[in-house]
């Protein structure tokens, strides 16, 4: 199936869905409406059960996101500026917590809103060329859409406000180097690999991913909190079909046939 919306082009395949950001002379920056029909899709997504895993990147070979799109809201007010910093935390947030895995294939420059989207996926893979930054600093900005929280929490908080602080960018290598990105691929490889990894992932039971996306959540900030969800969790996968299918396949030595049951 192949859908072609105007910003985010929509590839499924296999139970692959590959969400394309699609304004390629503008480094996919992240305007509005681009976000709104991101937004919609994932509705789409999340109700097409035959969609078992997510994958966004960019189109073309330099950017990912180069950030919003600075002309949309160079005349806000500051009610204006902070409704859409709302609006953008409230879809990222959505796919942080999103119930089917989500990956970032960062194919070039990860800027601004565009290192944000990629922060709020579940894991990130990353091209050779790909670069990471917050340099809403250059602008007389902070960021808006989760940078100052979420960077902090994956690279640690002394290396993120550096990058915060001074909007340096850093590269493929140190991204991975301090657990910013998974994998490092080159540019030709990154979609397949990335695919890969997602078939794995869409060979499971969707059932324990979702409950690993929630409780991973739960816990971020609150570690008794994230034991307890853990624990319940834990518990709830013994009354699945599933688990009774993983646990024979294991003891019979023979793979899996996970029904989402």
């Amino acid at each position: 199936m192949t859908d072609t919306p105007q910003y985010v082009l929509l590839d499924v395949q296999n139970g692959i869905a590959v969400l394309t950001l699609n304004r390629p002379k503008a480094y996919n920056a992240l305007k509005i409406d681009l976000l709104k029909e991101l937004d919609a899709l994932l509705d789409r997504l999340e109700a097409d059960a035959g969609v078992r895993v997510l994958i966004i990147t960019g189109s073309g070979e330099k950017a990912f996101a180069a950030g919003a799109d600075i002309k949309e809201f160079s005349d806000f007010s500051p009610a204006e500026a902070e409704q859409m910093a709302r609006f953008g935390q409230s879809l990222f947030s959505r796919i942080e917590t999103f119930p089917k895995p989500v990956i970032a294939a960062v194919n070039g420059f990860a800027l601004g809103g565009g290192c944000e989207l990629a922060m709020a996926c579940h894991f990130r893979t990353a091209s050779e060329n790909a670069r990471f930054g917050q340099p809403e600093i250059g602008l007389g900005l902070i960021p808006g859409y989760g940078g100052t929280q979420r960077l902090p929490r994956l690279i640690g908080r002394g290396r993120a406000m550096e990058m915060l602080m001074t909007g340096e960018p850093i590269d493929a290598q140190t991204a991975l180097q301090w657990g910013l990105v998974n994998h490092v691929f080159p540019q030709e490889e990154l979609l397949p690999r990335t695919r890969a990894i997602a078939e794995k992932l869409a060979r499971y039971s969707s059932l324990p991913l979702h409950k690993i996306i929630r409780t991973v959540a739960d816990g971020a900030d609150d570690l008794e909190r994230g034991l307890t969800a853990e624990a319940a969790r834990f518990a709830e996968c013994f009354a699945t079909e599933d688990f009774r299918e993983g646990v024979s396949a294991f003891l019979e030595r023979r793979k899996p046939d996970f029904k989402d049951r």
